[in-house]
């Protein structure tokens, strides 16, 4: 039978939504694992955070290419077409997003045979839980079209910078108590600066579903 027109573009943006939702889950899981691994290296887990990296590029391709499909033989517009830009976007940051679970496990990987302090570590750790919400929130902000959720965003990523400061700070007296630690704790310096960017994108997520909302700058 049939479908009219209308049903099928709404079946189309479901699945779009359903494409975001599946690299947003694999955007999450590629972060916890790394910082997992940054603790205590695995190397199958090393393997398949670098195979998230090549799948979401695929995936992002994928929505891009679907998402400029609809926008040519549907023609949406108003707050359909917002969605479908904001998909783009949202599929843009959540590739970035395992492109930094990717750098942060290759940091893992070049520190494992190392002994690290354990105050920087601790504020890793509180850093990374902190994106790891946000991170979450930025998806679901976005599916949920949760425009409080997305408002959130901003200072919790306030909280995420307070943390990077700290870390930065712990990480370079670390290095002026034993110089000889400074060829690997400049990794730790990394991995402090791939969380921030990884805030930084969930912010970003939070708004382009403000915008897609309300079609005004955040």
């Amino acid at each position: 039978m049939k479908r009219y027109p209308r049903v099928q573009f709404r079946k189309k943006l479901r699945e779009l939504k359903e494409n975001v939702e599946e690299m947003g889950q694999l955007a999450l899981k590629s972060q916890k694992k790394a910082m997992e691994i940054l603790f205590e290296f695995d190397d199958e887990k090393y393997e398949n955070i670098n195979r998230a990296g090549k799948d979401i590029e695929i995936m992002n391709f994928s929505l891009e290419r679907r998402c400029m499909s609809i926008i040519a033989s549907e023609q949406p517009v108003a707050k359909d077409l917002r969605f479908i830009e904001a998909c783009i976007k949202v599929g843009s940051y959540l590739n970035r997003e395992v492109g930094l679970a990717v750098n942060i496990a290759e940091v893992a990987k070049n520190l494992k045979e190392e002994d690290l302090p354990n105050k920087p570590m601790e504020s890793l750790i509180h850093m990374s839980n902190i994106v790891q919400m946000m991170l979450s929130k930025g998806i679901y902000s976005f599916l949920d079209q949760n425009m409080n959720m997305a408002r959130e965003l901003r200072a919790d990523d306030d909280k995420v910078d307070d943390l990077f400061d700290m870390a930065m700070s712990q990480i370079t007296k670390s290095m002026a108590k034993d110089k000889d630690s400074i060829s690997y704790l400049v990794y730790l310096l990394f991995v402090a600066r791939f969380l921030e960017r990884s805030a930084d994108r969930a912010v970003s997520m939070g708004d382009r579903t403000i915008f897609m909302m309300t079609c005004e700058k955040p």
